[in-house]
């Protein structure tokens, strides 16, 4: 073989060589990105084949994931493309964007009349009169005093204010501008049953709520410290004080804070374990019975200089309300105020059936806790607040024409700090830093924005509940009563709430011969 014919085939094989090289690296880099994009995949389906918890994925490997996707994004979904303005739970887009516009300060009045149907059975409505009342010249701040002859310090509390929520639930930012939005507005912030903590003091008033795991007055076996006690309502930002029974969410169920919620600062102002479940029973240990009930808000009031102390309770057993009443009378200590909380409540965390299935709703429960209290002669000495998605100025107009004398608001106070209901508050990943422990999600609720929103949302609110007023022809929320509110029961009946609701005398309940047939069996009951 000629040396040209060797080096023609040795050219010939390096270039086939090259080319065989050149298509597999070819080849490879292909199979290489092929691993990077599907490899996940085939790994995912692989372990769905395997798998024995979901029969789902195992029949249907990659396919079966896209159930749980979408449910995960239903809510959304739901909210923002589905629901019409007036359909969405717990709160619909109408009242959603009442709070936000207010809050916001931007226009929050509506185009081409209302979109309700006011032909549907349950549409409420209030009495207007053709002789107005100028609002210009009705107390723009409305208040009530809240304190009985034994309260050495009463307050005068704002006829709408914060409901209880503590920080571990909520974020510190999330606290702190609601604190601050009540020290701007004079209105008064509930610290939830959590204790007090350096975030609720910015210096607005605050309603201090003792509950079941007496979170800041805890002693070691979970009991009640006096000493603890003592050296909490001090403070002076603490106007009042709430010994909680039952919230209307979960009555007769205790509290739990999540592991993932309970970071070493919360446990160390509830004075629990960090980085466990934080549990309050569902009972006191500090007292049993109604007339030991009374005896131990004594023993709060006393202990606290004499500052307004009264106890939040969801109804349940009417006769327990009225033994609580009846034993006001016979052991002579009065709560100075009582909030009714409806079933309606809302919670961070509860089980559905407690949620849906336990506590009478918020207006059930008020008439008969007002009627209970007219009846022993009760209700002049002791304030009653309402609590229960009270929203707009409608909502407070309704709880005050029950017989209450100021309202509570958690979820719309949420909204005003930026609460999109996206029904993430038990599991730590709130997306607006609202109901969350996590940093790199709370560090985007700016606290002194959020605070002007809270202060803003309470003050058109309380002002739109003045014009409502004038409307009706009254200059003072105490004129407001059961005949001012009506409701369809169907087509072709419509009551009023006094017709519903009706009212009884004052003091019928301690005369025997006397008492209202309603309250007949409660009594014998009571006997037995």
């Amino acid at each position: 073989m000629t040396i040209p014919n060797m080096r023609g085939k040795f050219i010939a094989g390096s270039i086939l060589i090259l080319a065989a090289i050149g298509a597999g690296a070819y080849f490879s880099l292909h199979v290489l990105w092929s691993l990077i994009l599907f490899g996940p995949l085939i790994f995912m389906g692989v372990y769905d084949m395997i798998q024995t918890k979901h029969a789902l994925r195992k029949n249907f490997p990659l396919l079966g994931r896209m159930r749980y996707f979408l449910e995960a994004i239903r809510p959304g979904i739901y909210q923002y493309f589905i629901e019409s303005d007036l359909n969405g739970r717990p709160f619909n887009r109408r009242n959603r964007s009442l709070v936000y516009q207010r809050a916001k300060q931007v226009k929050e009045t509506v185009p081409f009349g209302t979109q309700v149907d006011v032909y549907a059975e349950g549409f409420e409505w209030m009495v207007h009169s053709a002789y107005p009342y100028d609002s210009a010249k009705i107390n723009q701040d409305p208040r009530v005093r809240v304190g009985g002859k034994d309260c050495k310090h009463p307050y005068d509390l704002s006829v709408y204010n914060i409901s209880a929520m503590s920080y571990g639930s909520l974020s510190a930012n999330a606290v702190m501008a609601m604190n601050n939005g009540a020290k701007k507005g004079g209105f008064a912030h509930n610290t939830g049953e959590g204790g007090v903590s350096p975030y609720h003091k910015q210096g607005g008033d605050l309603i201090w709520q003792v509950g079941t795991g007496y979170f800041g007055c805890r002693a070691k076996d979970g009991g009640f410290d006096e000493d603890r006690y003592v050296k909490t309502v001090g403070h002076e930002s603490i106007k009042m004080i709430e010994l909680k029974l039952s919230q209307g969410a979960k009555p007769g169920k205790g509290g739990i804070l999540p592991a993932i919620k309970n970071t070493k600062e919360i446990a160390g102002i509830r004075g629990v374990e960090p980085h466990k479940p934080a549990y309050s029973p569902s009972y006191h240990k500090a007292f049993q019975g109604p007339e030991g009930l009374m005896r131990f808000i004594k023993k709060l009031r006393d202990l606290s200089g004499g500052k307004p102390v009264g106890f939040k309770l969801c109804i349940g057993s009417e006769l327990e309300f009225y033994n609580m009443c009846k034993a006001m009378v016979d052991t002579g200590i009065k709560p100075d105020f009582i909030t009714i909380d409806g079933g309606e409540g809302g919670t961070g965390a509860a089980p559905v059936e407690f949620s849906d299935s336990l506590g009478m709703p918020l207006r059930d429960g008020l008439s008969y806790a007002v009627d209970t209290l007219r009846g022993f002669d009760l209700k002049r000495d002791i304030a009653v607040i309402a609590a229960g998605r009270v929203t707009s100025a409608f909502d407070i107009v309704k709880a005050l024409s029950m017989g209450a004398d100021a309202c509570y608001s958690a979820r719309a106070m949420m909204m005003a700090v930026g609460c999109i209901q996206a029904l993430e508050c038990h599991s730590n990943k709130c997306p607006t830093g609202v109901a969350t422990q996590d940093k790199k999600l709370m560090k985007g609720l700016d606290v002194t924005d959020k605070s002007d929103r809270v202060y803003y949302f309470h003050k058109r609110t309380v002002k739109t509940f003045v014009e409502m007023l004038a409307a009706a022809g009254l200059d003072d929320m105490r004129k407001l009563n059961r005949s001012h509110v009506f409701r369809r029961i169907s087509m072709s009946d419509v009551q009023r709430y006094d017709q519903l609701y009706p009212v009884i005398p004052v003091g019928c309940l301690k005369d025997q011969e006397n008492i209202p047939e309603i309250f007949k069996k409660h009594m014998l009951e009571a006997l037995d």
